[in-house]
C-alpha cells in the first residue's frame, strides 16, 4: 500500500452543553480529521487535540503544522506501507502523539477496508457490544449535578465518572452517593488538579466506596501517585501520565496505580493502545476506554478497542447524543447501557456528507 496524500480537515461541533473541567470549559467541539488515500483506497483518521495545549502540549493548529510539514511527506516517501510501519516511520519526531495516532488509524482504516477486516477484528475484540459510561462535568451547583446524574441513570449508563477539582470534590460525591445510593458505579476524575499535599483530603473519598480516583496528581509526578496510593483507600488510575506501554510498565512496577486509563490519541495510536492493554492484562490490572468527546468515527474505533477481554470497566464510549444533536456519522445510540462494536470493514462508519459539510470549517490537502 501506497499513501498518495491526506485531506486535512478542519470541524467544529457545537455542545448539547457545556463540559466544564479543572482546565476549562468547552461549549464547541473543535476537531481534525484526516482522509487518509492510498493506492489501495480511503481511511479517516481523527485528532483528538484540543484548540489550546490544557488537556497535554498538543494543540490543533500544531497537529496541522507538524502533519503537513514532517508526518505525511515522511510517511510518503516511505513507499510500501502498511500500519504498523507508522509508528516505526514517524519515530525520529519526537511526542505529538495524537497527530501521529490519527494519521495511524487513517492508514490503519484504509487497509482494513481494503482487506474486508474490521477493527475489531484487527484489534482481538471478543465482545460484539461493550458497557457504556459517561463522564458528568463541573457544575454550577449540586442540585443541578444530581439532576445530571440522574438523567444519565435514566438512559441507562452503566457507571458515573464525575469530574472534580478542589472545591468541588468530596460534597459533590456525597451528594451523589446519597441520592443514588451504592449500587452505582461511582469513579471520579480530577485531571491533574492536586497535589500530594492534598492526600489527607482526598483520603475523605475513601468511604464512598469509588471505582477510582482518575490523574489526581501532575502527569510527570508518577512517584507522587505511587505515594497517594498509599495513603489513600480509593484505587488511583492514571490517564495523561499513560503516554505509551513503555510508561505504563514504569507505573505499574512504581505501584503509581491499580487501573489505567487507556486513550488511543494520547499514547500514539491504536496498536500501541493495544499493547497498553496487553501489558496490563499479563499484570492483571484492569483497563477502560477514555474518551476525547470524538465523532462517529472516532467512536467506532473506540468501542472496537473497549471491546477487548482486558478492558474489564465501561468506559467513556458514551452515545453521540451525550455531546452532539448531530454527528458527522449515522449517530451510536445506547441499547441497555451498551453500545455495539461495527462489524462492517474499517471503523465499519462513515461520514454522512451533508453532515460533514455543515460543520467543516477548513479543508486543505497534503500531497506527497
Amino acid at each position: 500500500m501506497k499513501l498518495e496524500g491526506v485531506e486535512l480537515r478542519r470541524i467544529s461541533m457545537p455542545l448539547v452543553a457545556p463540559f466544564r473541567t479543572s482546565f476549562g470549559t468547552q461549549t464547541t467541539r473543535h476537531l481534525l480529521l484526516l482522509r487518509v488515500v492510498t493506492d489501495v483506497g480511503e481511511g479517516w483518521g481523527e485528532c483528538v487535540a484540543m484548540v489550546d495545549p490544557l488537556y497535554s502540549s498538543e494543540y490543533v493548529d500544531a497537529a496541522v503544522d507538524v502533519l503537513q510539514r514532517f508526518l505525511v511527506p515522511a510517511l510518503g516517501a516511505a513507499g510500501d506501507l502498511d500500519a504498523p510501519a507508522v509508528a516505526r516511520v514517524l519515530a525520529p519526531f519526537k511526542g505529538h502523539r495524537m497527530a501521529k495516532a490519527a494519521l495511524e488509524m487513517g492508514v490503519l482504516d484504509a487497509e482494513l477496508r481494503a482487506g474486508g477486516r474490521s477493527f475489531a477484528r484487527e484489534l482481538g475484540a471478543v465482545h460484539d457490544r461493550v458497557p457504556c459510561g459517561v463522564s458528568v462535568g463541573i457544575m454550577d451547583s449540586i442540585p443541578a449535578l444530581l439532576d445530571a446524574v440522574g438523567g444519565y441513570l435514566d438512559e441507562g449508563y452503566l457507571r458515573i465518572k464525575l469530574k472534580i477539582e478542589p472545591g468541588w470534590d468530596v460534597e459533590p460525591v456525597r451528594a451523589v452517593r446519597e441520592r443514588y445510593g451504592d449500587d452505582v458505579l461511582l469513579q471520579v476524575d480530577a485531571n491533574t488538579a492536586y497535589t500530594l499535599a492534598d492526600a489527607r483530603h482526598l483520603a475523605r473519598l475513601d468511604p464512598f466506596d469509588l471505582l477510582l480516583i482518575e490523574q489526581p496528581l501532575e502527569e510527570d509526578d508518577v512517584l507522587g501517585h505511587a505515594d497517594l496510593a498509599r495513603l489513600i483507600r480509593t484505587p488511583v488510575c492514571l490517564d495523561e501520565s499513560i503516554t505509551s506501554a513503555q510508561s505504563a510498565a514504569a507505573a505499574l512496577r512504581l505501584g503509581a496505580c491499580s487501573v489505567v486509563n487507556i486513550k488511543p490519541g494520547r499514547v500514539g495510536g491504536y496498536l500501541e493502545a493495544r499493547r497498553i492493554h496487553d501489558l496490563c492484562a499479563a499484570h492483571g490490572v484492569p483497563v477502560w476506554c477514555g474518551g476525547m468527546l470524538e465523532t462517529g468515527l472516532g467512536r467506532a474505533a473506540n468501542v472496537a478497542l473497549a471491546a477487548l477481554p482486558g478492558f474489564t470497566m465501561p468506559g467513556d464510549t458514551s452515545g453521540s447524543g451525550r455531546y452532539y444533536r448531530t454527528d458527522v456519522t449515522e449517530p451510536f445510540v445506547l441499547a441497555d447501557g451498551h453500545l455495539a462494536v461495527p462489524q462492517g470493514p474499517g471503523l465499519g462508519v462513515e461520514p454522512v456528507p451533508e453532515a460533514l459539510a455543515e460543520v467543516t470549517t477548513g479543508v486543505g490537502w497534503v500531497a506527497v
